[in-house]
């Protein structure tokens, strides 16, 4: 079964093009021309990925994203917000913080987003494997729920600081260099600096409580989990 890719663009010129190529390459679409109508196929048809463009009559690219994430059924799907206005690096930022996965700027080369196309949908193909709960001691991360317990205790996490949490228990014992984490958490390019993965790498370590020393820094190279 081909994957299933959800455009979300009230532009039918672009959701035309976007399908097309899409479609030329083996993916199935579905298409939608509102965040409203966006919001309802993307928990009806569940797709593999969305790609959602910022601006959005009624309802904003952004907000779009925001509740997509809150919902149980739709929070794990990989995001690529389109915008057609130049942006600032902190404005990509918002995005992915609103938690997206990827930004792009129109007009986009249509390689480029098959290259970000495929890399996100790499991801959730090393994510779905069998183990759906991870556990270290008193950590435990349950894939299906988008939960994180400390102790049995749940713990408010953003979507950075979960996929984050995750590719640090997948990767336990390893030392994972900064550009590994943006990558891997931040997608196919990163817009900000080395201060926003320690940004979040030191939220994380406030939330964990008594567990946050299991993440340790590697001077000059990043971090590792252990």
């Amino acid at each position: 079964m081909s994957q299933k890719i959800l455009v979300i663009d009230d532009d039918k010129h672009i959701v035309t093009l976007i399908k097309t190529m899409l479609k030329e390459k083996g993916y199935g679409v579905i298409s939608a021309y509102n965040g409203e109508d966006g919001v309802m196929k993307a928990i009806k048809e569940k797709p593999d990925l969305i790609i959602l463009d910022k601006v959005l009559p009624n309802i904003d690219g952004l907000a779009v994203c925001q509740s997509l994430r809150k919902k149980q059924k739709t929070r794990s799907i990989p995001i690529i917000i389109l915008s057609a206005i130049a942006v600032s690096p902190e404005d990509k930022i918002m995005g992915l913080d609103a938690g997206a996965d990827d930004y792009l700027v129109k007009p986009f080369h249509q390689g480029e987003l098959l290259a970000r196309v495929k890399a996100l949908l790499r991801r959730v193909n090393f994510d779905e494997e069998p183990e759906r709960v991870l556990k270290i001691d008193d950590i435990a991360i349950d894939m299906d729920r988008h939960e994180v317990t400390v102790k049995n205790k749940l713990i408010r996490l953003t979507p950075k600081e979960f996929d984050l949490l995750f590719v640090f228990i997948k990767k336990k014992g390893k030392v994972l260099s900064r550009s590994f984490l943006t990558e891997s958490v931040w997608g196919y390019e990163y817009f900000g600096t080395t201060r926003t993965v320690d940004m979040t790498v030191g939220h994380l370590r406030e939330k964990l409580g008594h567990c946050s020393g299991r993440i340790e820094t590697i001077e000059k190279i990043g971090y590792k989990f252990n």
